[in-house]
C-alpha cells in the first residue's frame, strides 16, 4: 500500500493556502531549494524523517497523524477533532467511550 503522507502533504498546504516554496521556507529551508524539496515529499519521491514532518504538520495547523492516516473518515475526524476545546474533546471522548 503506498504512503497516503504525499496526498496528506499536498491537501494541508493547499489547504493552508501556502505554496511549497512558502512552506519550506517558513520551516527554515533554503529558498533556492525549497520548492523543490517539498515537491519530492509531495510526489513521495522522499519521505521526511519525523521531525520534519512534526515541523511541517505544525506549520500547516494539523496534527502529525493525518499526514499518515490512510483511512480518509478517520483522517477528516483528526482534522475535526484539532479544531475543537480540550475540553470539548474530552467530553466527545467521554461519550464515545460510553456508547463502545
Amino acid at each position: 500500500m503506498e504512503s497516503p503522507f504525499p496526498t496528506r502533504l499536498r491537501a494541508a498546504r493547499k489547504a493552508a493556502g501556502m505554496t511549497q516554496q512558502q512552506l519550506g521556507i517558513n520551516l527554515g529551508m533554503d529558498p533556492n531549494t525549497a520548492s523543490a524539496r517539498l515537491n519530492q515529499y509531495e510526489k513521495g519521491k522522499h519521505s521526511p524523517d519525523y521531525q520534519t514532518a512534526k515541523r511541517l504538520a505544525d506549520e500547516l495547523g494539523v496534527p502529525v497523524a493525518y499526514l499518515y492516516c490512510d483511512d480518509d473518515l478517520l483522517a477528516e475526524l483528526l482534522l475535526a477533532l484539532v479544531k475543537l476545546s480540550a475540553s470539548n474533546q474530552q467530553e466527545l471522548l467521554d461519550k464515545i467511550q460510553k456508547s463502545v
